[in-house]
């Protein structure tokens, strides 16, 4: 797939971000724009394989370097970085640069690059993340709910929290479709906390589908220990059947 590398200028500083698009012919004309939110391990090879996949289906995918702001950071080892005191705390040390309001600010700023680039088609985009990614997508949706067509969260954790900043509270805010693919025994996303969110969801009339794999959290990232090819070829079709309904060509 086509590969561009470039910056965007936010808030914050610049942000490295990768665009892929379609090959082939069709690739000539635009397409629906789709915002891939990576895991705590954040921009890495695996993603850019994965921003490819989701690229071939018909979509210019955004795929950002959330932690920008930490500037030439080094790669973690998903393999060995939370058995790794040192580098455990590094990583929490960057997920905790990922506020809520940074990260709609950065959202805002992704939308407005997609909205200018030749390759993209309309003003509301998709978005979708993994683990934190996945929290991120949610946070999107609601923080900035006029840019956003569709969510999807695949074992996203901390969907729902008792803290004032939870994505399930900016259910009556969102616009979107939402999805969320949750992982079997996952302490970051529980039965009790999907019953939460759908509640809310549905209070809010937001349409929304939430469904188990069965597989492990991080199941649909393929450098993740638990990774689970069966769970990530449905997570594919849920993921792509979402965008197809709610991003039209």
């Amino acid at each position: 797939m086509p590969n561009i590398i470039d910056t965007i200028t936010t808030a914050d500083g610049s942000c490295t971000v990768h665009l892929l698009t379609p090959n082939g012919h069709e690739a000539r004309v635009p397409w629906p724009g789709v915002v891939m939110y990576p895991d705590a391990g954040g921009l890495r090879d695996t993603f850019q394989h994965m921003a490819a996949k989701l690229a071939s289906y018909g979509y210019t995918v955004l795929l950002p370097d959330v932690y920008y702001r930490s500037g030439d950071w080094a790669p973690f080892d998903m393999a060995t970085v939370f058995g790794d005191e040192s580098e455990r705390k590094r990583l929490f040390g960057m997920i905790g640069t990922l506020t809520p309001d940074k990260v709609a600010s950065d959202a805002r700023a992704f939308f407005n690059y997609l909205s200018d680039r030749p390759e993209v088609s309309g003003e509301r985009f998709g978005v979708c993340g993994y683990c934190m990614g996945g929290r991120i997508s949610l946070l999107v949706a609601g923080r900035v709910p006029d840019r956003v067509a569709a969510a999807a969260s695949f074992h996203g954790g901390g969907l729902v929290t008792d803290a004032a900043d939870s994505p399930h509270l900016l259910a009556h805010r969102m616009t979107a479709t939402i999805y969320v693919g949750g992982a079997q025994d996952d302490a970051s996303f529980t039965t009790d906390d999907a019953e939460q969110l759908d509640k809310a969801l549905t209070a809010a009339q937001v349409p929304h589908t939430i469904e188990w794999y069965p597989a492990r959290h991080g199941f649909a990232v393929p450098d993740n220990a638990p990774y689970d090819e069966a769970a990530a070829e449905r997570h594919w079709t849920a993921m792509t059947e979402v965008f197809a309904a709610a991003l039209p060509r």
